[in-house]
């Protein structure tokens, strides 16, 4: 859970003490319902259960942190028609609500779309969204402009 009056940082995962990375695992384990408990989860990453209460609200993927947010992505498109439109599936096919559209005119064969979303009902993580969204044809860039809370 994020705490308004804590700061933030983004740290890169190498620099990270093992513990942090096997609580993320532990949580990913329960999360996934690949076990059933706590217990399970801990002994299968090697980390105790002190470890895992004492960080399990203070470690969680980048992503993760996205989820009951309003994000806004930043995607830069070839112009090829029917592409926004594939893009907009995708999104609506995690459950996301699409909240604003914009999108610049084609300049050289390129068109800038921002899109912001509501991320409280989505069925993937903004980490999936984003791989899947990679994946389409002439999408040449996708990035998190902004993320706000509500």
């Amino acid at each position: 859970m994020l705490k308004k009056d804590t700061t933030y940082y983004i740290v890169e995962e190498s620099v990270l003490p093992e513990v942090f990375l096997k609580v993320v695992k532990a949580k990913e384990l329960l999360e996934k319902g690949e076990v059933k408990a706590v217990n399970e989860a801990v002994k299968i990453v090697g980390i105790s259960r002190s470890a895992f209460y004492k960080y399990k609200d203070c470690i969680f993927p980048f992503f993760e942190s996205s989820r009951g947010k309003i994000i806004t992505l930043a995607l830069v498109l070839k112009d090829i028609p029917g592409i926004l439109s594939k893009i907009l599936n995708i999104i609506s096919d995690t459950n996301a609500n699409i909240l604003t559209i914009n999108q610049n005119i084609p300049l050289g064969g390129i068109a800038t779309v921002s899109i912001s979303i509501r991320t409280s009902g989505m069925t993937k993580s903004v980490k999936d969204l984003i791989l899947e969204i990679e994946k389409v044809d002439g999408v040449k860039k996708i990035e998190i402009l902004g993320r706000e809370e509500y």
